[in-house]
């Protein structure tokens, strides 16, 4: 079964936001066996979308529209849809009264005419409710297709395909099976890695396919089967991930499914009570955003400093002004001292430091743009590493963050 993903707003189509929302609606629906074909993004403009939706059923057998649905006159995306099935607006009732919840419970203002508009839709769709926002979900049928238009918000959207949109997909048609193993490998770029792994590859059998998804000093390695039975499925993948572990086992930490390596961290510390610090320069504060934005940093996680500037180094993590004289800023020495002062000011089991020349100036540093020395403070001493992570400023950051979490896993690695 094919799906195919609309998303409307011309705020997409100049760059103005992100289309989050079709990798979330792609993802949940893999997990329920469908596949999606194709992911369009239009103008709000009638017979862009209307063209739009005609080529996708040609093409699929659901159609998910995301977006255009507010109370503003730029939303038309139920009046097209009404123009597409011959339809007309009328007030459903339940949304009505939805919409005046929200605004007593959670608005200041009042409720405005154009608010109570959007408890119109069309008569021949069954009303999805939206429990975090005004505007409703919508389901149609035409022809044995199926259409969903759903809110472009993404927390409303995500509510409604996983409270409403799969459970009703699930219990109307019958699905294959779609399984995903995403293993997470470390320390190998792609081209090196499928070297490694061509004559296991080449002996995959049909059913299974492999993904290489590289990114920043990691890659993923994304084994799919996809059938009728899913014992049968689940068998196929863990015998092609029992002869590619031994290939693989000093890279590998693990799987998707299971964690993203700072969790896998976050999860490792905390299980051993014990706490984690930073100094970063070069990656600006990146690496503390990485562990604060799981649930729980608290925990284990005690603090950091974004000692950008040479002087901060010396004025707040206390590193010797002649230390900095006799080797540069960015370099093993100043790197191994910021870690020992982070572990020491925050009192934590391990630190990690970052200090390098990002781009695209040299600044402080006559060190190499893309040079970044990270250094690992633990309860036996401190070591550092030197990096050349290319010329281009947002890599260089996004793969220093990579290799601090890299070094780290990799001592626990040892024990």
């Amino acid at each position: 079964m094919l799906a195919e993903i609309i998303t409307i707003g011309d705020e997409i189509l100049i760059g103005q936001i992100v289309d989050t929302n079709s990798a979330f609606i792609a993802k949940k629906l893999n997990t329920i066996g469908i596949s999606v074909f194709q992911v369009s993004s239009v103008q709000d403009d009638r017979a862009h979308i209307l063209k739009a939706m005609e080529e996708a059923e040609s093409r699929v057998d659901i159609v998910i529209i995301t977006g255009g649905l507010g109370p503003t006159k730029d939303d038309i995306t139920k009046h097209t849809i009404c123009t597409y099935f011959g339809d007309e607006l009328v007030e459903n009732k339940a949304v009505l009264e939805n919409i005046e919840r929200i605004f007593k419970n959670y608005s200041t203002s009042p409720i405005s005419d154009l608010n109570r508009g959007q408890a119109l839709v069309p008569s021949k769709a069954a009303v999805l409710m939206n429990q975090y926002g005004t505007a409703p979900g919508m389901w149609l049928e035409n022809n044995g297709k199926v259409f969903i238009s759903l809110p472009g918000v993404p927390f409303e959207m995500e509510a409604l395909i996983v409270d409403a949109v799969l459970p009703r997909l699930q219990k109307q048609f019958k699905h294959p099976y779609i399984i995903h193993k995403t293993i997470l490998t470390y320390g190998l770029g792609e081209s090196a890695l499928a070297e490694r792994l061509e004559f296991w590859e080449d002996h995959l059998p049909p059913s299974i396919k492999l993904a290489y998804l590289p990114n920043l000093g990691k890659v993923r390695l994304r084994l799919t089967a996809k059938g009728a039975n899913k014992q049968v499925l689940e068998r196929e993948i863990q015998e092609q991930m029992d002869g590619l572990m031994p290939l693989i086992q000093d890279l590998y930490f693990g799987l998707e499914e299971e964690n993203a390596l700072e969790v896998t961290l976050a999860k490792l510390l905390t299980d051993r009570k014990q706490s984690l610090s930073v100094a970063e320069s070069c990656t600006g504060g990146k690496l503390a955003a990485t562990f604060t934005a799981i649930a729980g940093a608290s925990g284990f996680f005690n603090g950091g400093v974004v000692s950008y500037a040479t002087q901060a180094k010396i004025d707040v993590l206390n590193i010797d002004k002649s230390l900095i004289e006799t080797h540069g800023v960015v370099s093993a020495a100043v790197a191994e001292a910021m870690a020992m002062s982070a572990k020491k000011l925050f009192q934590t089991d391990f630190a990690l430091s970052t200090t390098g020349n990002a781009g695209p100036s040299k600044g402080d540093s006559d060190a190499e743009i893309g040079t970044v020395f990270i250094a690992l403070a633990t309860p036996n001493g401190v070591s550092s590493q030197e990096f050349n992570l290319g010329n281009h400023r947002d890599k260089v950051i996004n793969k220093a963050v990579n290799k601090a979490l890299e070094m780290l896993f990799k001592e626990f690695s040892k024990k």
